[in-house]
């Protein structure tokens, strides 16, 4: 965790969030007592990217049924 006051934080802004964006904390003091912590946002990949657990469901396979029930009409 790095620790800085608000004025390095705004004379060195780009270094500080460089450092937040590689997973670095950075604790923000005002007269000593710490008033902030800036840290980086989880990543996660989008719903529609996510693994998903696949269906199975055993007996009778569906469109066979539609085609059964159609050549039965």
């Amino acid at each position: 965790m790095k620790e800085t006051t608000i004025a390095k934080l705004r004379n060195n802004a780009k270094a500080y969030f460089d450092s937040v964006e590689k997973g670095d904390i950075v604790r923000v003091y005002r007269r000593g007592q710490p008033i902030a912590e800036i840290v980086p946002i989880p990543k996660k990949k989008p719903s529609w990217k996510r693994e998903i657990p696949r269906l199975s469901i055993t007996g009778r396979s569906l469109s066979r049924e539609i085609l059964k029930d159609r050549v039965d009409r």
